[in-house]
C-alpha cells in the first residue's frame, strides 16, 4: 500500500498514524459501522465477512501483512459494508479519515504514491477473482492453497507449511462451493498426500500435484 511513498512522505504519514493491536477473535469493525478509520496489517491475519440471515457468517476475503482493509468505505465515507475480525492475534496501522484525507490535500506527491499502491492492489484483486470465478471446484480449492502458500508458506522437511487454520465452510466459503464437497475434497487429498489438515493449519506434502490440480 505504502510502498511508492517517498522517505518525505512516509514521514507525513507516521505523524498521523497509529498503531493498534487486536487480540485472536476480536472484532475490529461490524457491518453497517461509520467506516472513520483505515486499516494496514502490520502483523498478522484479518477475516472480512457478512453475516446472512440465517446467522451464517460468509467469508468475503482473507488479508495478510501489507494489505489494506476497509479503504473503499473510508473514501466514499460509507459505513463499513461488511464485518472485519482478527484470525490472529494482529498489529494494525490506522489512519484516521479526516486527518488522512487533509494530509492527502496537503501533499500532491503523497496522493500519486497511493494511487501507485492501490494499483498494484487492485492488480492483485482482480487476478484474484479469475482465478476463483471459474473452472472445477476442486481447481479452485487448489488455487486457494496455492495462493496461501505463496503469501505464508514455510518450506519444511516433509512439505510447505501454511500457518493458518481454515475450517472447511471457511474454505468452502472462499471458493464457492459446499461443505460436503470441500470436506470430500480435502478428506481425499489427505489420504493421497497432496495436502494435510494439521492441528496450527495445512501442509502442502506434494505441490506439484496440487499444482497440477490447479491447472486442470
Amino acid at each position: 500500500m505504502f510502498r511508492a511513498l517517498s522517505e518525505p512522505d512516509r514521514l507525513e504519514l507516521a505523524k498521523v498514524a497509529h498503531i493498534r493491536l487486536y487480540q485472536k477473535g476480536h472484532t475490529i469493525f461490524s457491518e453497517g459501522e461509520p467506516s472513520e478509520v483505515f486499516f494496514t496489517i502490520v502483523r498478522g491475519r484479518v477475516k472480512i465477512f457478512k453475516t446472512a440471515p440465517t446467522g451464517k457468517d460468509v467469508i468475503l476475503e482473507l488479508f495478510g501483512a501489507g494489505d489494506p482493509f476497509g479503504a473503499v468505505a473510508v473514501y466514499e465515507e460509507k459505513n463499513y459494508p461488511a464485518s472485519a475480525m482478527a484470525l490472529e492475534d494482529t498489529v494494525c496501522l490506522t489512519l484516521p479519515r479526516r486527518e488522512f484525507f487533509q494530509l492527502l490535500e496537503k501533499h500532491p506527491s503523497l496522493v500519486r504514491g497511493l494511487l501507485a499502491g492501490l494499483t498494484h492492489r487492485l492488480v492483485e484483486l482482480t487476478n484474484r477473482i479469475a482465478e476463483f470465478s471459474g473452472g472445477r471446484v476442486e481447481s479452485r480449492i487448489a488455487r486457494l492453497f496455492q495462493k496461501l502458500a505463496e503469501a505464508q508458506g514455510q518450506n519444511l522437511g516433509e512439505g510447505i507449511f501454511i500457518p493458518m487454520v481454515l475450517s472447511r465452510q471457511e474454505i468452502a466459503d472462499l471458493t464457492g462451493t459446499t461443505i460436503e464437497t470441500c470436506i470430500r475434497i480435502m478428506s481425499r487429498w489427505s489420504k493421497e498426500d497432496v495436502v494435510r489438515t494439521d492441528k496450527a493449519g495445512f501442509t502442502i506434502l506434494d505441490r506439484e500435484a496440487l499444482d497440477e490440480l490447479a491447472s486442470s
